[in-house]
């Protein structure tokens, strides 16, 4: 009995010790937005439907005896069964920088600037053969084998950080539908005061390479960004602008555009009230691979949200979209859209 105690105590101070080595500080976050979309095609049938966005993120962490701090996180998304577990690793270290390793993204990406628009979730849509954006970094491709490094505070100047990110490819034999296979960018954000108002200016360039069997693409995925934003006491006015070209993108992967990008917006709070007006205009020139010429596809909206803080974590949205576009040339999937409801976060 007294072998049988003494095994049983070193099993659990075994264990103990063993869970106190591997542990890791965990955190949770996520949010319950859901709300009523009343959608107003031009020419079509309005219709009403209930949209929702759920998210639940774990974010874990532990630092070395050395200071280095070593973090990741998994998402569970929409209340599925649907698990985003595809983040790699950062590793931030005393003097301030960071290391994204595996799936680490496009550094030129990492350094857009925020414009503001409505904060609901209404929109029209478009069809599939529009190949226009209203992102700032709709040409920031990359692969998951990548890493980005992320300077530290007032590198090289005061206010300034930047990113550089690369990436390869799996090795993989080529197939009939467009891939991206590596990839090198740049960013950077610079931060400064202009008496009262706090000024950002955020930019980065982006050239990716890619792949099929077949017909080769006439320009891989890259281009350029460029934003500005400058907020006074309560109002942020910013405004950009993207350049570029993306390749494997509609059906099957088996087209390539080039076109640009201009968004403009304003956020104004007061109290527990938020205001927001965005306006976002995208222009492509949309080809099958490996040609030339195209028709013009484009896309243009106008956004507005009222958002109230009911309480701590809870905000009640109000939100318009009113969408403008054309497909091949042709104007389609023009309308508007309404949304009210709810964001609970955590």
């Amino acid at each position: 009995m007294k072998k049988e105690l003494l095994m049983g105590t070193a099993l659990v101070s075994t264990l103990g010790a063993a869970t106190v080595a591997e542990a890791v500080t965990a955190t949770m976050s996520g949010n319950h937005k859901t709300g009523i979309e009343f959608d107003s095609p031009t020419g079509g049938t309005d219709t009403n439907a209930q949209t929702f966005d759920n998210n639940f993120t774990v974010s874990l962490s532990e630092t070395t005896d050395g200071g280095m701090t070593i973090s990741s996180s998994f998402k569970v998304m929409d209340e599925t069964t649907k698990v985003d577990g595809d983040a790699g690793f950062t590793l931030a270290f005393t003097d301030g920088s960071k290391l994204d390793v595996i799936a680490a993204g496009n550094a030129s990406g990492s350094h857009a600037v925020s414009i503001p628009s409505s904060a609901g979730a209404e929109g029209v849509a478009t069809t599939s053969t529009n190949a226009a954006s209203t992102g700032l970094d709709f040409a920031t491709a990359a692969t998951n084998l990548g890493v980005e490094y992320h300077t530290a505070a007032d590198f090289l100047a005061d206010g300034l950080k930047m990113s550089f990110s690369a990436s390869t490819d799996s090795g993989a034999a080529a197939t009939a539908t467009y891939r991206v296979d590596d990839h090198i960018a740049v960013g950077a954000t610079y931060v400064t005061d202009l008496g009262d108002t706090a000024l950002t200016i955020g930019g980065g360039y982006s050239a990716a390479g890619g792949s099929k069997t077949g017909t080769a693409v006439t320009n891989d995925t890259g281009g350029f960004h460029v934003g500005l934003s400058a907020v006074t006491g309560d109002l942020t006015v910013a405004v950009g602008y993207a350049d570029g070209d993306k390749a494997g993108v509609g059906l099957s992967s088996a087209n390539e555009y080039e076109g640009s990008v201009t968004k403009a917006g304003i956020k104004y709070v007061t109290g527990d009230l938020t205001f927001n007006v965005g306006l976002a205009s995208g222009e492509m020139k949309d080809n099958t691979i490996g040609t030339t010429g195209g028709s013009d596809d484009s896309l243009d909206t106008t956004s507005a949200s009222v958002s109230y803080a009911v309480a701590s974590g809870v905000t009640a949205l109000l939100g318009y979209t009113s969408t403008e576009a054309v497909d091949e040339g042709s104007s389609t999937n023009d309308g508007s859209a309404w949304y009210i409801g709810a964001n609970m976060s955590f």
